[in-house]
C-alpha cells in the first residue's frame, strides 16, 4: 500500500496552488506517495458581509489565517499544513513547528493601478489605495502622505476585481502570489525592497507539522530548501522579539550570499510619520546562527522605539 500524507490548506486559489506545489514536490521526491490535499475552511477567508474590516481589527489577527489548519494538525486530522509564511503569527501554538520550506519566490510587493499608472510616484494627488496591510499602509504614507488608504480585503482575484471596478485607484499585492496565479501581467510595477521592505516570510511557502512527527518530517526533508530556511529563521526571530502581528507595521527581509546573511528590519507608525530601521550581516551555518542575527537586530531596534508604537 502506498504511503499517504494528508496536506491541510485553505481553499483559496492561491492556497490551493501552494498546497499543490508541496504535493507535487513530495511526489517527485517520493514516487508512489499518496499526497492528499485536504481543504479546511479558515476564519480569515473574506466574506462580502464582513465589509473591509482589517484582520488587525479582528480578534486573533494574523493567527486567523492558520487557526483551523493548526487545530486539524494537532487533532491528527491532517499530517501537515501549508501556509504563506508572511501570514503566520509571530509565535506558533505549542506542539507545532515550521522547519520545512520551499524555495523562496520573489519577496517584493507589486503596485496594481488603473489608468496607465506605472509607479507610486505616478499616483494622482489624494489617490485611493486599497490595502489591508498596515505595513504597506505605513510605507505608502511615508512616501506619499497625500494618499488615501482604504481597507481592502479578499483573496487576490477579488482584490483585482475591486480595483478594476474602480473601488480604489490602486492596490498593493505580493508579487509571489501574482506569479503563482499567473497574474503577474496585472502588475503596473514591482516595488523594490528598498522602497517597501517586504513582510517577514513574504514569498515563502512553509509546511507546519506536529513536533515529534518524525515520519512526516522525513518525507518533508527531501523538499526542504536550506537557504530559504535560514533567511526565514532570521526574519521571524526579529519579528518575535518585536512581537510583530497584523497590529504593527513591520518589515523584515534577509538575503544570503554564501554563508553571509544580511538582515534588514523596519518598524513604522501606522501613519508613516515615524520609520525606524536597522540591519546586520554575519556568518550563518544553521538556523540558530540566523535566528541570533534576527534577535540582535530586533532587540536593538526595539530599544530605539518610542513607547506605544508596538501596541
Amino acid at each position: 500500500m502506498a504511503q499517504k500524507l494528508r496536506i491541510g490548506t485553505r481553499g483559496s486559489k492561491l492556497a490551493l496552488v501552494q498546497a499543490n506545489m508541496v504535493a507535487d514536490a513530495l511526489k517527485r521526491a517520493h514516487p508512489g506517495l499518496d499526497a492528499e490535499i485536504v481543504v479546511i475552511q479558515s476564519s480569515a477567508d473574506w466574506k462580502p458581509e464582513q465589509g473591509e474590516t482589517r484582520l488587525s481589527e479582528a480578534e486573533g489577527g494574523k493567527g486567523l489565517f492558520a487557526r483551523e489548519i493548526e487545530q486539524a494538525i494537532l487533532a491528527n486530522a491532517v499530517d501537515c499544513g501549508v501556509h504563506s509564511m508572511k501570514d503566520m503569527a509571530s509565535f506558533l501554538p505549542d506542539g507545532l513547528q515550521v522547519v520545512h520550506v520551499l524555495d523562496r519566490a520573489d519577496p517584493r510587493d507589486a503596485l496594481l493601478a488603473n489608468d496607465g499608472i506605472q509607479s507610486i510616484a505616478d499616483l494622482p494627488q489624494g489617490a485611493a489605495v486599497g490595502t489591508a496591510s498596515l505595513r504597506r499602509q505605513a510605507m505608502l504614507l511615508a512616501l506619499r502622505p497625500d494618499l488615501k488608504i482604504v481597507p481592502l480585503r479578499g483573496n487576490v482575484p477579488t482584490r483585482i476585481e475591486k480595483l478594476r471596478s474602480k473601488q480604489v485607484d490602486a492596490t498593493i499585492l505580493a508579487l509571489a502570489g501574482l506569479n503563482r496565479l499567473g497574474l503577474a501581467h496585472e502588475a503596473s510595477c514591482t516595488i523594490e525592497a528598498d522602497t517597501m521592505l517586504p513582510a517577514a516570510g513574504q514569498g515563502i511557502v512553509g509546511i507546519e507539522t506536529r513536533v515529534g512527527d518524525t515520519q512526516t518530517a522525513l518525507l518533508l526533508d527531501a523538499i526542504h530548501n536550506r537557504e530559504t530556511g535560514l533567511v526565514l529563521a532570521a526574519e521571524r526571530a526579529a519579528l518575535q522579539v518585536l512581537d510583530g502581528s497584523c497590529h504593527t507595521p513591520i518589515g523584515a527581509h534577509a538575503t544570503l550570499d554564501g554563508d553571509q546573511l544580511h538582515l534588514r528590519v523596519l518598524v513604522a507608525s501606522g501613519d508613516g510619520v515615524q520609520v525606524f530601521r536597522d540591519e546586520q550581516s554575519g556568518p550563518v551555518h544553521g538556523d540558530h546562527d540566523a535566528a541570533l542575527i534576527g534577535q540582535v537586530v530586533g532587540a536593538r531596534l526595539k530599544s530605539r522605539l518610542p513607547d506605544g508604537i508596538l501596541q
